[in-house]
């Protein structure tokens, strides 16, 4: 794609961005870019403190993408050292320390998922444990002192705290200097990062000039809402969608998203073009676009993304099955049991199956309209009234609860 102009280079870099500081920076950086016929150097740095990533995280992996469809030389860096800091950003207690094992064990999962998205073959690898445990105390001491405390204490959360009578570790200074210090090993033109970042890619910025290189330009881009269009996205909050989840779950999860956050998540997560973009947000408008038909074009997109183009295909036809149709979808879980004479007392037999948390929440459910059931080779569900039910003389039944799970229960005689 070097063959556009970089006018229309820049506007794709700007899309879904919050911050790029700066645009005249970056169009110079461009421009000798292309006379000396050497890519930009793109980094985005990630502490691998958990095993597993949700589309929240994907935000900024779509944009180091981007840079990378352009023809830039794409960095991620996995933060094994920085990951035993602890990044302090938006936290009002010290963060704890994880192992070096845990760190390494997270960071080889991290790397199996961030290659759904970046091509491998033009991705450089690093961890900046590479340069870090060879840097000696003297050379600590001499990056600390390129940084003052006032500056440092700038960052709203630091403030925050200092004004809260709330502890902060001498250590969580260390944090935006030794991840300023990575865009100095790796010599960064660009560094990209979540809008909450910015306090520590604006030391990047400086460290780099007070080691005699040209500061980096920052991108940042938002921070993602989860499915319930209010939170960010995070599995503490259960908003998330994980790229490691099953097609059918990702399908139904971005199927349930309000019509507003769509196209949302089309610009900040779809491969589409900003001309496609365009066409689409005015279809929705001028309502020759079904807002439900770009939905399941966008679950499509994403599921095919992460799990292949048939499962995408099959999690499309499975949720028309339940939702249009109210049809059971084929792959779902099998539990067998004995067969009884006695009734079956619903709520409870979920808790134990492991549907539902509690007795108090299948009944929730239940009072809701949200357990469906189908009995024998029936293919319809239908709606639970009754907490107690009967087998009779059927070998199997069938229940839906909520809107994405389901049990397939065979009786062995």
């Amino acid at each position: 794609m070097r063959d556009i102009s970089i006018e229309k280079e820049i506007e794709i870099i700007k899309r879904g961005s919050v911050d790029l500081i700066s645009e005249g920076e970056l169009k110079e950086k461009l421009i000798r870019a292309r006379k000396d016929n050497r890519p930009l150097r793109v980094k985005l740095g990630l502490d691998p403190t958990a095993p597993d990533l949700h589309l929240g995280h994907t935000v900024v992996l779509q944009k180091l993408k981007q840079f990378q469809d352009l023809g830039h030389t794409a960095i991620f860096l996995i933060g094994d050292f920085t990951g035993m800091i602890g990044d302090p950003t938006g936290r009002i207690e010290t963060r704890p320390a994880l192992s070096k094992e845990e760190l390494l064990k997270n960071a080889e999962t991290y790397k199996a998922q961030v290659f759904k998205i970046l091509d491998p073959k033009r991705t450089e690898v690093r961890f900046n444990s590479e340069w870090f445990e060879k840097m000696s105390a003297a050379d600590m001491v001499k990056l600390c002192a390129k940084y003052t405390v006032a500056r440092m204490m700038e960052r709203e959360d630091f403030r925050t705290r200092y004004e809260n009578n709330l502890p902060i570790s001498i250590h969580e200074f260390l944090y935006p200097l030794v991840q300023a210090y990575d865009s100095v090993a790796l010599a960064a033109d660009v560094e990209l990062g979540g809008q909450d970042q910015i306090f520590n890619l604006y030391v990047g910025r400086e460290i780099q000039r007070a080691y005699g290189q040209e500061s980096q330009i920052i991108v940042t881009v938002p921070l993602l809402e989860g499915i319930d269009g209010v939170n960010k996205m995070s599995k503490s909050y259960g908003n998330y969608v994980g790229i490691d989840e099953p097609p059918d779950v990702m399908f139904g999860k971005l199927m349930s998203i309000s019509d507003e956050l769509m196209l949302k998540y089309y610009e900040l997560l779809s491969d589409i073009s900003i001309d496609e973009l365009n066409i689409l947000k005015e279809g929705i408008r001028e309502g020759k676009i079904h807002p439900r038909q770009a939905k399941i074009n966008l679950a499509k997109e994403i599921v095919a993304r992460f799990h292949g183009i048939k499962n995408a295909e099959d999690a499309h036809m499975n949720f028309e099955k339940i939702h249009k149709e109210k049809q059971i979808p084929e792959n779902i879980p099998v539990i067998s049991v004995k067969k009884t004479t006695e009734k079956i007392q619903v709520p409870l037999f979920l808790k134990e199956a492991g549907i539902v948390s509690s007795i108090s929440e299948g009944r929730r459910l239940l009072s809701q309209g949200g357990i469906r059931i189908s009995y024998g080779d029936a293919n319809v569900l239908q709606k639970l009234n009754d907490e107690w039910i009967s087998i009779g003389n059927f070998s199997q039944i069938v229940f839906k609860v909520g809107k994405r799970k389901f049990l397939r229960v065979v009786f062995e005689t």
